[in-house]
């Protein structure tokens, strides 16, 4: 038998296919990188915004004709799935399934050998989908409740994996090849679990054996404490990146999303933090490379409330923006609110912080000119070889006769710089 997996969205349903991949593997069924060639498929979707849920609509032609091929081929729905899509997905899918209950899956399927598992997805040996980089999830769900989002209602509150699990199995991931990790939860930096909070993981994670970098994603600005900071800025291993989402720069607006931060209190966050690296690290490591996410467009914003947002990214300078418009999702709390920005206007706003963000990445990557630099490969194509830095940075350069693949870790020097990258030349390999 074979199975295709087909991904939409995060890094944490990525995370959680791998999984899949490896608890499929342990009943002999093999990959296959097309979905009509599959026995069974599995979809990992994500239902932050309107338009991922309608992608995953769009494969009902590639489903029905996979079925009409093969009479017991069988469709697997995961991931966020919002309670109010289920009566449409299930004219598509055979099974919609929560991916905590992984271990039943067998059953459920009537794979052969099926028997009955500790039902704790965590434990489920992952098939990496890369080499070397390892994605380690250490909690699942989230207690916020944004009013955009609904995570919450398709993932459930936050659960946080026990410390020992996290560890060991970076330890593996190490010993079988991992150059970086990424420590991943909906609300990755709110960590508990008994005595040890985000930080003393970032500690813990940091103290073992290996040349390797460890990131992580997604963090809230609310639970970064001082003790957090310090830890990112202390441990040699946690790369100088960030991700911090932002989401608005007005605070009408983040009060009405549920955000429990002030615009104020936000850069006081960056401000401490970039003070940490300045204080704690050496050379360029001093200069971390802080992104963010934004949505533009949001319930109600005004042209004035824009504003605000596009002054705070010229105030805090941020080296990349991941940028939405806001749609409409069922079952949040934003769903009751007026959806009064036109898609025209979206679009404009959208472009205008990108337009920001270019002139402040810009600025930022200057600096790095006539560097040299560690590039963690993860293509060659072309005769070029592309990977990031430890600053999250895509590095760009000719691969030359180097042999250079996917998993090298190589210093270049970097003679030219655009707004969201790097071009290098090769110094070491």
């Amino acid at each position: 038998m074979n199975y295709f997996i087909r991904i939409f969205g995060c890094q944490m349903n990525a995370s959680d296919t791998e999984r899949v991949a490896g608890l499929f593997e342990s009943f002999n069924l093999e990959p296959t990188d097309k979905m009509e060639n599959a026995d069974i498929a599995i979809v990992a979707m994500c239902s932050v915004r309107q338009m991922a849920a309608d992608r995953v609509f769009g494969l009902e032609q590639k489903i029905k004709s996979a079925k009409k091929k093969n009479k017991n081929f069988t469709a697997i729905l995961t991931g966020c799935v919002v309670e109010s899509d289920k009566p449409h997905f299930a004219r598509i899918f055979n099974h919609i399934l929560d991916i905590k209950t992984l271990n039943d899956w067998p059953k459920i399927l009537n794979l052969r050998g099926a028997c009955a598992r500790e039902n704790d997805y965590f434990r489920a040996t992952p098939k990496r989908g890369s080499k070397f980089s390892a994605l380690i999830p250490i909690s699942k769900g989230c207690d916020n409740y944004c009013s955009y989002c609904v995570v919450p209602h398709t993932r459930g509150p936050l659960e946080s994996r026990p410390t020992e699990n996290i560890l060991a199995e970076i330890k593996s991931a190490v010993k079988n090849g991992a150059k970086e990790v990424w420590l991943l939860g909906q609300n990755v930096n709110n960590y508990h679990f008994n005595d040890f909070d985000f930080a003393k993981l970032l500690r813990a994670a940091n103290e073992i054996p290996g040349d390797f970098w460890i990131r992580f994603t997604s963090p809230h600005p609310k639970d970064f404490d001082a003790a957090a900071v310090n830890a990112m800025a202390q441990c040699a291993k946690v790369t100088p990146y960030l991700n911090l989402p932002i989401q608005s720069g007005d605070n009408t607006i983040l009060k009405a999303m549920a955000r429990p931060y002030t615009v104020e209190k936000y850069k006081e966050l960056v401000k401490k933090i970039r003070a940490a690296f300045k204080k704690y690290r050496t050379g360029l490591e001093k200069e971390i490379a802080i992104s963010t996410d934004v949505i533009v467009g949001f319930c109600g914003e005004t042209e004035k409330q824009f504003q605000n947002t596009a002054r705070i990214f010229k105030e805090i300078k941020y080296d990349m923006a991941y940028i939405s418009r806001y749609s409409k999702r069922p079952g949040t709390a934003a769903a009751l609110l007026d959806d009064n920005v036109s898609a025209r206007e979206k679009k404009r706003r959208e472009e205008a912080i990108n337009d920001i963000v270019k002139i402040t990445a810009l600025a930022h990557n200057k600096k790095w000119c006539g560097k040299t630099v560690d590039v963690l490969v993860d293509r060659v194509k072309n005769g070029f070889a592309f990977g990031k830095d430890r600053h999250y940075k895509t590095v760009k350069f000719a691969a030359g006769g180097n042999n250079i693949a996917p998993g090298d870790m190589v210093k270049v020097k970097v003679v030219k710089v655009m707004p969201f990258g790097l071009f290098g030349k090769i110094i070491c390999f």
